[in-house]
């Protein structure tokens, strides 16, 4: 039988090599606001967008950085700094040239940018997906509840250190009542460790997320979970 044998030892040297991860400070369509794009993008596919909000008072998040600690193929983000218009005016600028679901549109943010979701999504919750706090407290003598039916379908998670636990015991203990009381759903999940950006705790905003996109929540309320 003739013809050429196949080079196999070339043919093992042969690698796919993935996409690399590109996060893009594009001023032409975002404004300046830090967009990450996941590889493999498929712009098929309706991704849910993370929406990270930042505090004018602290560093802002490396998207490079925390967003391959979430997931690199999961979600788009993008960093807004600038309050509930910042946060509108980001979702519509990507929306415009990214494929994402008008229903999976998630708030998210570190310290006082935590808090402040929890307070954006309770005063418009038609508006976003939910909520997750990394180490931002539930601001709890505003008067969130107002649309309290709306609330409850709202999923939240509240990612904390066993030192901030601690810390505020009284605080940790009325908002737990209050979620419980309302019927609304809180995930408030305690690490022993100092900072809200661990992998460890990325990871589990990952899993949390997915587990909401997905549908596969255990239908409760509030779960407390080191």
């Amino acid at each position: 039988m003739s013809g050429r044998p196949a080079n196999r030892s070339s043919r093992r040297s042969v690698r796919r090599v993935a996409p690399p991860i590109r996060v893009h400070e594009l001023a032409d369509w975002t404004a300046g606001m830090p967009v990450f794009v996941p590889q493999g993008y498929e712009p098929a596919y309706d991704y849910p967008l993370l929406v990270w909000l930042g505090d004018p008072l602290a560093a802002p998040v490396d998207l490079a950085r925390v967003m391959p600690r979430v997931s690199l193929r999961n979600f788009v983000a993008v960093r807004a700094t600038g309050g509930a218009a910042a946060a509108w005016q980001a979702v519509d600028r990507v929306s415009g040239r990214l494929s994402i679901h008008p229903r999976r549109v998630w708030l998210v943010g570190a310290g006082a940018a935590g808090t402040e979701a929890f307070r954006i999504a309770c005063r418009h919750p038609e508006s976003f997906a939910g909520v997750v706090s990394l180490g931002g407290s539930f601001p709890l003598d505003e008067s969130l509840f107002a649309r309290i039916d709306a609330i409850r379908r709202l999923p939240m998670l509240h990612c904390c250190t066993a030192a901030d636990v601690a810390a505020a015991a009284d605080r940790t203990d009325r908002t737990l009542r209050l979620f419980h009381a309302a019927g609304a759903m809180l995930a408030m999940r305690i690490y022993p460790g100092t900072t809200p950006l661990s992998r460890t705790v990325l990871a589990d905003v990952n899993r949390w997320l997915m587990e909401e996109t997905c549908g596969s929540r255990v239908d409760q309320r509030t779960v407390v979970a080191g």
